[in-house]
């Protein structure tokens, strides 16, 4: 599984009462939440020999700017960096002191990234809807209308006005799960928060 498809779906905040529909609150956060941190736990579900297998958990941190400025920093177990400038993105693997860098452009789209990272215009690539009330959340159903992409359900699920959870179904049947907290909104970030820095010695690579 593609991780930027993956990270870059993360960490989602929406905005409205307690107890509002997931659909209206998250349209709220659409127009009130520009920036956000916060950190993450995400496990990967995938069905092996008829039997569902849960991977050990990854956790991190992330912050945003939206439209596509975004860092998502993988802390355990390994450490990886996917970062966002606006412009280009960069994948950093310490193991490995490697940098890949690639064009941001539309690599957002109809991916997971796009609900948390692109513009407000997330109807033009995804149909919403509401899913209902699951262990306490409420539930937002979005669905790519592209054919091409890595996913082919995202789920949000959000109380109080926060989200909580966000599952991420691929093409393969394997269901990536993440969980937010200490989730701040509109913090104050500085003009070169996303600015990109490679690592010395690092070996770069293009695509």
């Amino acid at each position: 599984m593609n991780r930027f498809m993956m990270a870059a779906a993360l960490a989602v905040a929406f905005a409205g009462t307690a107890h509002a529909a997931a659909l209206d609150q998250f349209k709220t956060f659409v127009g009130a939440t520009k920036s956000a941190r916060g950190e993450f736990t995400q496990t990967l579900t995938k069905t092996v020999d008829g039997a569902k297998k849960t991977s050990a958990p990854s956790t991190g941190t992330f912050v945003f700017a939206r439209p596509g400025k975004f860092i998502w920093t993988y802390q355990k177990p390994y450490e990886q960096v996917l970062q966002a400038d606006g412009d280009q993105l960069f994948i950093y693997d310490k193991d490995l002191n490697q940098v890949t860098t690639k064009k941001l452009g539309d690599a957002l789209g109809s991916s997971p990234a796009a609900i948390l990272f692109g513009s407000n215009d997330l109807e033009k690539n995804f149909t919403l809807s509401e899913a209902g009330t699951r262990d306490g959340l409420e539930w937002l159903k979005a669905v790519p209308k592209a054919k091409d992409t890595s996913f082919e359900l995202i789920s949000i699920g959000l109380k109080n006005g926060q989200p909580e959870a966000m599952e991420l179904k691929d093409n393969f049947g394997q269901v990536s799960t993440l969980a937010f907290r200490k989730f701040e909104k509109n913090p104050p970030l500085g003009a070169t928060a996303f600015r990109f820095e490679i690592p010395k010695g690092a070996d770069v690579v293009k695509q």
